[in-house]
């Protein structure tokens, strides 16, 4: 993960997330302002992505050796 996505767990990255989609849809921003929400929004989106595939492939991994024994 980058340094970023470190510091920010699943759930402050989610509710970031939410919170920039709210903002993008009441509408009522520049151009700039909305092309910058959106690229927060995608950082967001693809830390939660990274934490979420994380908590999968542990889960694999105890149903994996759960399985062996």
């Amino acid at each position: 993960m980058a340094e970023e996505q470190e510091q920010l767990s699943y759930e402050a990255a989610r509710e970031e997330l939410v919170e920039t989609v709210r903002k993008l849809e009441a509408g009522g921003t520049t151009l700039e302002e909305s092309l910058a929400l959106w690229e927060r929004g995608e950082r967001l989106a693809t830390i939660c992505q990274e934490w979420l595939d994380g908590a999968r492939k542990r889960l694999d991994e105890v149903i994996e050796q759960a399985e062996r024994s």
